[in-house]
């Protein structure tokens, strides 16, 4: 970097930028949550109509096929990804797919908990991914389609088998409503309120192919499952709680607010348009780093980067000589110096992640926001990197 960038003037008008919970959609405020059912049971007909609202305009804004059920599940993406790994595994070998934390958490638990005899594992460095030809979709496969920590997605489904004899089973939480997914090469596909839609966390959905339905029918796992992992009634579905009858108490004003996130997505244009906001998001950091000499996009390949999880790594050969833990103080130095003058909170990169920058991009965040932002990246690397002596 040349000369040291001046102190920027302008400040994002939302300078909200975590990759979960993610901001609020523009215009948000407390007052959309004034008619929420509050202090009214989940089960009466007017709340069980609202928790069904969520599922059906869910499934309209995604374009899900009809014969897809979709659930409202508890603990939020993680409770989703936990409840069809220990529902459906098992009945044949799996392949799993992990470049990140949270692939690397699903390998973890499904090796250590439900201790699978028959499991190809396939691992890749931050900032790449595993080879996907190596995948043998005769298998159940399990992968996340866009890395939250790497900023690292699946560049489309073209590796997964249209004949295939396994279930895939995708945890999509940070590429619904952000990406398009192609859902008839997925059984089991996840996410949570608190992600692209800004909403408030806890709750999680469950999206079940009819070949899931199918497996779920037909298989019983050898180990026990906990109440609300149970889906099945009899050796059938339990219907009811595709249809907003959820497996145990949700927040009802969480629930309003994610109605009300959809309204918005609705009033903008519906997915294309949310695509097109994170794409715009995406474009305006590319651009910005596209003229930098001191930090990168942390995915290799361009055709792998993440639209919404933006991950950044410092380039600087003055940075990459320090030892690690320098590395990670000059990385959290800039992150805080960005927050405390209130141009961005939360863009640190995740706490297993090389230290860098990691930025979301979704719909929910506007273009103009990220680019104001940019300016005081430059500024707050330029001073750390000058040490005390900036301050002087």
């Amino acid at each position: 970097m040349s000369a040291a960038p001046g102190r920027p003037t302008e400040r994002p008008a939302n300078p909200c930028f975590s990759s979960g919970p993610c901001s609020k959609r523009p215009g948000w405020s407390l007052a959309v949550l004034e008619d929420a059912l509050l202090g009214r049971s989940h089960r009466a007909k007017e709340g069980k109509a609202r928790l069904q609202a969520v599922i059906e305009r869910s499934k309209e804004l995604l374009g899900v096929p009809d014969d897809y059920r979709l659930a409202i599940v508890p603990a939020s993406d993680t409770g989703a990804v936990e409840l069809a790994l220990w529902s459906l595994l098992g009945a044949r070998g799996v392949d799993m797919l992990a470049w990140e934390s949270f692939g690397k958490g699903w390998v973890g638990d499904v090796k250590t908990q439900l201790d699978l005899s028959d499991l190809r594992v396939f691992e890749a460095d931050y900032g790449q991914l595993p080879d996907l030809g190596q995948v043998d979709c005769d298998r159940d496969v399990v992968f996340t389609w866009n890395g939250t920590t790497s900023g690292v997605r699946v560049p489309n489904g073209d590796w997964i088998a249209a004949d295939r004899g396994g279930l895939t089973i995708c945890d999509a939480t940070s590429a619904v409503f952000a990406m398009p997914l192609p859902f008839d090469k997925l059984d089991v596909v996840t996410w949570s309120w608190q992600k692209v839609l800004g909403g408030e966390a806890a709750h999680g959905m469950l999206l079940l192919s009819p070949r899931a339905v199918q497996r779920l029918e037909s298989y019983t796992p050898a180990w026990p499952l906990p109440k609300i992992f149970r889906l099945v009634k009899k050796g059938k579905l339990d219907e009811a709680v595709f249809a907003g009858a959820t497996i145990n108490t949700p927040s009802m004003l969480a629930v309003e607010d994610a109605l009300d996130g959809l309204a918005w997505a609705e009033s903008i244009g519906g997915l294309d348009a949310l695509i097109a906001r994170s794409e715009a998001n995406f474009a305006a950091v590319a651009a910005w780093v596209a003229a930098r000499d001191w930090v990168d996009f942390l995915a290799e390949d361009p055709a792998t980067r993440s639209t919404t999880s933006i991950c950044l790594k410092i380039i600087d050969p003055w940075f990459r000589g320090l030892p690690a833990s320098e590395q990670a103080a000059i990385a959290k130095a800039l992150t805080a110096r960005v927050a405390t003058e209130g141009a961005g909170f939360d863009i640190g990169s995740y706490r297993d992640a090389p230290p860098g920058l990691r930025i979301w991009g979704g719909g929910t965040v506007e273009a103009a926001d990220i680019e104001a932002l940019l300016p005081w990246l430059d500024w707050a690397y330029a001073e750390v990197k000058a040490g005390p002596a900036a301050a002087a």
